[in-house]
This record gives structure tokens, C-alpha cells and sequence, in this order.
């Protein structure tokens, strides 16, 4: 049996998402005109809410034996070896190539896209597809 492996956004961004949350409070609070104020707070309310899905949904992806679960704001869903299809993904956009990483899970009529980005895992998404390719039975 191999030990369980996870993959979590990295503990700087999601800290540095709460310094800019706080930081941004402060200047929407002080702010001197009603525009700023009400820009400022939008972006606090944006950043707190990344700052928050990074604290409270992590792992966001683990793999062990049995299949991978992923961990989303609704709760964590197991999703088993042989109902998952892991597929890493190249999209070109803006002149710059980004890989994701796609799990196809599909159970009788249910199915469901998860879409895993490098900021999602805190790793290459190259890297961890190599890494669930080995691990998969």
C-alpha cells in the first residue's frame, strides 16, 4: 500500500491573498471618497473570498489506492480508479501555454468535470499527472 499524496495550493499565495484582504480593508475603510470606498471593498470581498477558499479546501487533491478525492466548496468527492479518467490538458491563450489537469469521473448517467489548474494543486500540473499515472492500478 503507497502512503496517500496531495496536492493543495501553496501556503504563501493563499497568505499573501489574506495580507491583501486586510490591507485592502484598511484602504476601504479610510478611503476618502464613497467610489474608492466602494471599489476598494469589492476588492476586499474578492480577495477575502480566494483567501478563504485557500485556507478551507485543502487538500484539493489526494491519491492513494483506492482512486483520488477532490475537495471543493460543497464537500470532498471520492472518485474511484476506474470510474476517473485523468487527462492533462494544453490550452494556448494570450500568446502563453498553460496545462491543466482534467478528471473525467463518470458513474452510470452521473458525470462531472473537475478542472484542476497549477494554482489549484501548487504543482506542475505535468507533475502530478505523471504522479496519479503512476500511482493508477
Amino acid at each position: 500500500m503507497t502512503p496517500p499524496r496531495s496536492w493543495s495550493p501553496r501556503p504563501a499565495v493563499v497568505a499573501l491573498a489574506w495580507l491583501l484582504a486586510a490591507t485592502s480593508l484598511v484602504f476601504a475603510v479610510l478611503g476618502p471618497e464613497p467610489t474608492t470606498r466602494l471599489f476598494l471593498g469589492t476588492a476586499t470581498a474578492f480577495l477575502l473570498a480566494l483567501a478563504a477558499y485557500g485556507t478551507f479546501v485543502r487538500p484539493k487533491l489526494t491519491a492513494d489506492d483506492t482512486g483520488l478525492t477532490v475537495r471543493t466548496v460543497t464537500g470532498r468527492r471520492h472518485l474511484p480508479w476506474h470510474q476517473v479518467k485523468v487527462k492533462l490538458v494544453h490550452t494556448r491563450r494570450l500568446g502563453r501555454e498553460v496545462a491543466t489537469l482534467e478528471l473525467d469521473w463518470q458513474q452510470g448517467d452521473d458525470e462531472q468535470l473537475f478542472v484542476l489548474t497549477p494554482m489549484d494543486l501548487g504543482a506542475d500540473p505535468r507533475d502530478v499527472a505523471d504522479v496519479l499515472h503512476a500511482l493508477r492500478p
